[in-house]
This record gives C-alpha cells, structure tokens and sequence, in this order.
C-alpha cells in the first residue's frame, strides 16, 4: 500500500473518529450538566462500566486475534473460518449477557462494594437496563473488525459515530421524562442501532452469512486464535482495566469521586484514543500481512515514526493541560449541576492523570507489535504486573496518604514503567528503534522549553475571565510549539506522501 492511500484513509477515519469521539465525550458532559458530581452521577458511570469493559476487551481481544490469523490463511478457508468464530462467539456471548442479567445485584454489590443505599439500588437498576447491550456491543467489535481488514473503514467508523449519536440524542429528548434512566436506554438503543447497522453493511459486502457452523477443517487455525486470545484478552486493553479498577477504589471514596475520575479520564482520554484508533484501525491489518511477507525494516520504520508522533502531539499537549487543568475543567464541564466542588474534584484528578496520557497512548501504539508478530505474551506479563501488581500497590499505599489522588497516581505511575518495560523488550526481541540519541535530545528541548513557558505565563500573568485566558494561552501554546519545532529541525509536511517512498 503507498503512503498516499495510506495516509488518505488514516485522514478519513481520523476525521469520523473525531466526530464520534467528540459526540461521545459530549455523553460526559450531558452527566456533568445534569449530576454533576452526586451520586447520580457516580451510578450512571457505574452501570455502563461492565458493558463497556466487555465491549473494548472482550471486543477488542477477539478481533485483535481474528485479524492476526484471518489475513495470513487461505481464502478457501477464510468464509468457514468467520462462521465458526461468529457461532461460538455469539454463544459465549449469550450466556454471558444472561448472567448479568441474573446476577445484576450481585455483581454490583461485590465488584463495587463502597456503594449503599439509595446509590446502590439505583445502580443496579440501571445496569439490569445497560447489560443486554454487552452482546451488541463486543460482536459489534468483531464485525468492525471484519469490515477493517477488507478495507472497509469508513462504513465501520461511521456505525460507531452513529452509536454515540443516538445515544447522545436520547439523553437530551429523554431526559425530562425518565431522569437518569434515559442514559441507560440511551446506551442500549445506541448500541442496538450500531448493531444492525454492522450486519447491513456485513451483509452488503457478502462477508456475512447467517447459518451456524460447529466445525472448521483446520483446527490449527483455531488453535492459534486461541493461544493469542487469551493473553490480548489479559494485556491488549490495559486502559479498560485501569479504568475498572479506578471505579472499583472510587465506590469507596466520598461521593462524587467516581464521576470525577470518569471526567478527568475521559477528557485525556479523548486526544490520546482519536490518534490511536485512527492509527491503529489502518495500520494493523497491514502489520499483520507485513509481517506474513517477512518485510521487518518497513515494520520498524512503521514504529519509528509512529513514536515520533506520538511524542511530539501528546506531551505538548499534555504539558498544556497540565498548567490549565482547573481553566480546561471549568469552560468544558462548567454548567447546570456541575458547580465550584465539581470543578475542583475533576481538575485536581485531570492534573494527575495528563502526566500518563503519553504513556497510555504509547503502550497501545506499541503493544500492536507484539501482537502482529504473534509475540504476545510479554506484554501481557508487562501490563499484568503494571495494572494488577504495581497499581493496585500504588494506590493501597498512597490511599492513607493523600485520598482519592492515590488512584490517577497509580495509573500514571504504572504506565510509564509499562511503557518502559515494553520498549526494552521491543529493542531485544523485535529490533524496534524508538529514536537515536539525538533524537531524545530533542525531545528533552521541546519538553522543557514547554514547561518553562507556561510555568511563566501562568505564575507571572492575571486574567479576569477563564475564557480570555485560555484563548490566550493557546494562542502562545500554538506559537511556542511551531517555533520549538522549526528550532529542532521538524517538518509538519512529515507525512507527505510526495516526499515518502512505499512502506
């Protein structure tokens, strides 16, 4: 594939992914506007966490794994192979829909055990609502996983920007007459329509057929799948069990604490996921056929730029909303129920977490690598022991020290030696090159020539209005980082494909 198709359909997804992320952040900012940091708020973060979590992990692992064995058989077999994987994945699903279904009130009360009361009935009401859409959701996954690797993109990320569209939409025509329980059908009906959506455009393109089927001829297929389901399944959706994680220390913090986290975290979380799911959604499938044809040098200049990239977007940015945290938190959050205690609860959390947001994003850049090379046990080990082990002991640790901080400091801290663990053994085992000495040099210039200039403007400059501030700040943010870049040799035309050869 050329640079120039490349780029074209990172540009085009980029551009639908922005809008759907952008139409998903505003679902937080409507819970903002009506709940605030209440209770309320807190039981609808919760009730759509476990749907969510199967959606991006379940999800993700299954279409990961199906990608890396799909583009490298036969395709004798590959109609046979999807069939298979679509009946017994629709079975697991089933029974696993059902049983959050049954087991609602216990699966709340043990996963979240802070809540009571008024909050944990709610709660569970809301989650008998939110839990049938776990079954749309993760096939919905798969079949845009599907349509991804027979280079369907567009049609696949428009059924996820019409999901958080119609959701967004029935909590502001619902809202007046169900209260929070319209965010519940809201997530349900969504999910639903982005479903059948994925079926038609399946359907359309004659990747889909409806019939059953128990038995496939190359049990090695399945097998392989399998063995690299499992540890994507563990260590390809670190984030989500942050997050899972985060909400289950939360439930026990005063109330609020676990809207404003879910705030905090999404808001880094909306730069960092554009990038990555655009990058990542074009760019996997073709490791996975590059790696099939042995083509190693494109492979790691492939990883060479994307961390370039990912460097240069993310920590300016991150520096940025470091400095404006509480400015940032107000102009975005700022209205109706979501008042001075809100703003403080979110900002003092966003400070904390935007010094990871570089780390998470690049932990998901590089795990692709891994998993396209089938090499995916190392950074399962790496993320089990950074999510599981050193978060879970940050936060324990620090929980008697400094509250509710303790828990955005145990995401970052443990993703950075994620991060650094994972770069090491991307070195050893699979000849990736993050960037050459002087390129780390440069780095270290554009970091600290950020973090002087803001540090200045904020301590030794007043404004009146938040507005005109961060207009401002932006205005020298934008003039600051063209100049750094200019001074350090950078192009924005980086990417041009006039300039590029094949990759």
């Amino acid at each position: 594939m050329k640079i120039k198709t490349l780029v074209g359909l990172i540009g085009i997804v980029t551009l639908i992914n922005i809008l759907g992320r952008m139409t998903g952040f505003l679902r937080e900012i409507l819970i903002g506007i009506h709940f605030g940091t209440s209770f309320l708020a807190d039981s609808v973060v919760l009730a759509y966490t476990l749907p969510q979590f199967f959606y991006i992990v379940l999800g993700g692992a299954l279409t990961t794994s199906f990608i890396s064995i799909y583009s490298k058989i036969d395709d004798t077999n590959k109609r046979d192979f999807k069939r298979v994987i679509l009946t017994y994945s629709s079975l697991i699903l089933l029974v696993l829909t059902v049983a959050l279904i049954l087991l609602n009130e216990v699966i709340i009360r043990e996963l979240f055990p802070g809540l009571e009361g008024n909050q944990l009935d709610v709660t569970q009401s809301l989650f008998n609502i939110t839990a049938p859409s776990t079954l749309f959701l993760v096939l919905s996954m798969w079949f845009t996983g599907i349509l991804n690797v027979h280079g369907k993109y567009v049609g696949a990320s428009i059924a996820v920007l019409l999901n958080n569209v119609l959701f967004v939409l029935a909590i502001l025509v619902f809202h007046r007459f169900f209260g929070v329980y319209a965010y519940a059908w809201g997530f349900v009906f969504g999910a639903l329509i982005m479903f059948v959506l994925l079926i038609y455009q399946m359907k359309k393109e004659e990747l889909l057929s409806a019939s059953p089927q128990f038995k496939y001829v190359d049990s090695s297929h399945l097998r392989r799948l399998f063995k690299i389901f499992i540890p994507i399944l563990l260590g390809g959706a670190t984030l989500q069990f942050y997050f899972l994680i985060q909400r289950i220390f939360a439930s026990s913090l005063s109330e609020g604490y676990v809207a404003a986290i879910n705030y905090a975290s999404k808001l880094i979380q909306l730069p960092q996921t554009i990038l990555m799911t655009s990058v990542t959604t074009v760019i996997y499938p073709l490791l996975a056929k590059k790696v099939a044809n042995k083509e190693y040098q494109d492979i790691n200049k492939i990883f060479e730029k994307g961390n370039h990239l990912l460097v240069i977007l993310i920590i300016p940015l991150s520096i940025y909303t470091y400095f404006f945290s509480s400015e940032i938190t107000e102009i975005i959050f700022g209205y109706g129920s979501f008042d001075n205690r809100s703003i403080i609860m979110t900002s003092s959390m966003l400070k904390i977490f935007v010094i990871g947001m570089f780390a998470h994003a690049a932990n998901m850049y590089i795990t692709r690598f891994f998993y396209a090379t089938e090499k995916t046990m190392y950074p399962v080990i790496i993320s089990v022991i950074a999510v599981f082990v050193l978060n879970v002991l940050l936060v324990n640790l620090l929980l008697p020290v400094i509250g509710a901080g303790a828990v955005p400091w145990g995401t970052t801290v443990s993703a950075f030696a994620q991060y650094f663990a994972l770069l090491i053994l991307g070195k050893y085992l699979l000849g990736l090159r993050a960037g050459s000495h002087v390129q780390i040099l440069k780095y270290v210039f554009l970091i600290s020539t950020q973090v002087i200039i803001f540090y200045l403007f904020k301590n030794f400059t007043s404004f009146q209005n938040n507005l005109v501030e961060l207009t401002v700040s932006l205005l020298l943010f934008g003039i600051t980082y063209l100049l750094t870049l200019y001074l350090l040799g950078e192009r924005l035309s980086t990417l041009n494909p006039k300039s590029s050869k094949r990759v």
